[in-house]
Order: C-alpha cells, then structure tokens, then sequence
C-alpha cells in the first residue's frame, strides 16, 4: 500500500472519528442525518480495514482476525449478556451497577496484577474526557479522593448549557492570562493520578513566533 503506515494513517482514524461526534452532535433528526453518520461511520470503518490490511501485508493479523478479536472480547467481558459458547444468556441483571459489576470483575480477572485504577487510560484523551474518566475510574475502584490534592469544590450550573459557557468562560480567562487551559488541565489530572513527574515535552509551551 505504497508509503502508508500505521504512523501516517493516525491523524486522519482521530480525524474521522470527531467527524462522527460532529455528525451525531449535530442535533436535527431525520434521514438527511442519519445519511451523513453512516457516510462518517463508514469512514471510521475504512481507518479499521487500511490498519488491518497493513497489518495483513506485514504478517500480523487479517481484519478477520480483528473482527474474531472483538467478538471474542465483547462475550468475555460480557458474561451477564453471552454464554460462553456466545449464546444469549436467559436472563440479564436488573440493574446497572449489576453490568458494571461483572464488567469491572472480568476486566480484573483478565490482568490481575494491576492495581492501579488510571492502567489504560489513553494519555493523549482532550483534557476534559481525560479527568472524566479518571475520576469515574477512581470513585469505581472505590477511592475518588486518589491522591493528596482532592478535588476543589465548586458550584456546576444546573444546566449542560450553562456548564458549557462556565468552562468557555474559563479558557477566555486562561486565554486573557497567557495560560493553556488544555495543558492546565491536563496537568492537574497528572496531580490528581499522582503522576506529576510524567510531564513529557508535548506539553511545553508552544515557541511563539
């Protein structure tokens, strides 16, 4: 496939998929939507079959082998869904915290030796979806409070729109202040995981011109 590598193709899977957030964010219902997310779903799908047709070239694995990988996944780690043959179970959990539960057990019993509840979590997550999910990792490992910096507390608006222009408001301040709010953030979630020695230079000031 010519000069294509995994490396070269990356920009454009993240690309792809925020066209896909941007296309299901769009808020209108109706045909001429749901046309466009299956166009924008297609090209994710697209992304998946370049990486597992380099891979394929490379004697890795085929996109069979990916499709066989998630399935097999998606019954392991879902046995209040699936047999173990891949059947549908009988009967499910009534509740939610029931799902997580099991999935939370599994996960464990696949890599017992991690205790460290930040494990997996992509470094490179925006800000905001990086804090997200470290705190809904640590409050479900049972310690919200992880490091010796807790959370400030704050008043959050009522509504998801006023939380939007509350968090604008704070990068204009950043902004108007000379600070990097992404980098800020980033930096105090490192703070929050007890990671604050792993800055690495990405997230240098930028040289400004």
């Amino acid at each position: 496939m010519g000069a294509l590598t995994h490396e070269s193709l990356v920009e454009y899977l993240i690309e792809e998929a925020y066209e896909v957030v941007d296309s299901i964010e769009a808020g209108a219902s109706g045909s001429d939507t749901a046309d466009e997310l299956r166009g924008e779903l297609g090209d994710v799908l697209l992304q998946v079959v370049l990486h597992a047709r380099l891979a394929e070239e490379q004697g890795q694995f085929t996109f069979d082998d990916v499709a066989r990988t998630i399935t097999e996944k998606m019954v392991r780690r879902n046995p209040h869904v699936f047999k173990p043959d891949g059947s549908l179970q009988d009967s499910f959990p009534a509740t939610v915290e029931e799902i997580v539960e099991k999935w939370d057990a599994v996960k464990k019993a696949e890599k017992p030796g991690r205790s460290d509840p930040f494990e997996g979590i992509p470094p490179h997550l925006p800000a905001l979806a990086l804090a997200q999910k470290s705190l809904d990792r640590a409050e479900r490992a049972g310690g919200p409070e992880r490091s010796s910096r807790p959370v400030a507390a704050v008043e959050v608006p009522d509504s998801e729109a006023a939380l939007g222009d509350l968090l604008f408001a704070v990068v204009a301040g950043s902004r108007e202040k000379g600070f990097d709010a992404e980098r800020a953030l980033r930096g105090a979630v490192r703070r929050y995981q007890g990671r604050d020695g792993e800055a690495t230079k990405r997230e240098e000031p930028d040289a400004v011109p």
